[in-house]
């Protein structure tokens, strides 16, 4: 991708590596999140890209909003409500990206960059890695339902009330994140996983993902439903006949992506 200030796209064995690069703590303003959403939905398109990895540069995954920023805001009728908007849609850019979206959090992640992290699936992080929900000392307030969708009624309170740092090793005690590793550590899971699911079947892949993304707001007999509709859809595609011939013929598949 060309002419991106705020992050960089390297894609390679059908799998686009994300690194928000916004010095010197990659806290997020207008134009990060406006380049963020167009990156996400320009690779949900990408038919080369089956998954993605989020991560940053430097020793911080996102230090949360740029409060500066906030500070410039002109007093105009309408612009806070714009910021909110934007401020909702790069996190949901992540969320409803079509391929599945894994994080590599490589350290401290504030407000904002908490949230962004779990609009991920699946997530790892680095042993120096901390989590903090400092709105309450910066008179601010927003994200909560992401952190809910993670942490039970307590735990979730005692984030916002406090402002406390959450070490990564509670978050994967509480089975929130997937693994916490020295980096290169880290680093060698991640990409394992994400050439694991690159091998899949992108088409499966993709109908999986948003299967999943539905049924959390359903009752569990709708969900039922709704996911074996999915199913259906998945015997019938090109994808799946190729799957079935090469484990008659005992060789690896070749997948088309339908």
């Amino acid at each position: 991708m060309k002419d991106l200030e705020h992050h960089k796209v390297e894609i390679a064995d059908h799998i686009a590596t994300v690194t928000v690069d916004r010095p010197p703590v990659n806290a997020q303003n207008r134009a990060l999140r406006e380049e963020g959403i167009r990156i996400f939905d320009a690779l949900g398109d990408l038919d080369e890209v089956r998954v993605v990895i989020l991560t940053a540069a430097g020793k911080y995954f996102s230090a949360g909003a740029d409060i500066k920023e906030r500070q410039g805001f002109a007093p105009k009728p309408g612009h806070y409500t714009e910021h909110n908007r934007l401020t909702r849609e790069y996190f949901y850019a992540v969320e409803d990206c079509t391929k599945p979206v894994i994080a590599a959090i490589n350290g401290p992640a504030f407000g904002a960059g908490f949230a962004l992290m779990l609009a991920c699936d699946i997530m790892f992080a680095t042993e120096d890695a901390y989590f903090v929900m400092p709105e309450i000392d910066v008179g601010l307030a927003g994200g909560v339902k992401f952190i809910q969708q993670h942490f039970s009624k307590s735990r979730t309170n005692a984030m916002y009330f406090t402002g406390r740092r959450f070490p990564a090793a509670e978050l994967h005690r509480l089975g929130v994140i997937e693994a916490v590793l020295p980096e290169e550590d880290m680093w060698r899971e991640v990409n394992a996983m994400a050439a694991e699911i690159a091998a899949k079947s992108p088409y499966t892949v993709q109908r999986i993902k948003k299967s999943l993304s539905v049924i959390g707001e359903m009752p569990v007999r709708e969900a039922y439903r709704y996911e074996q509709t999915i199913t259906a859809d998945l015997v019938g595609s090109e994808d799946a006949q190729e799957a079935q011939r090469a484990f008659i013929e005992k060789r690896k598949p070749v997948f088309r992506g339908r």
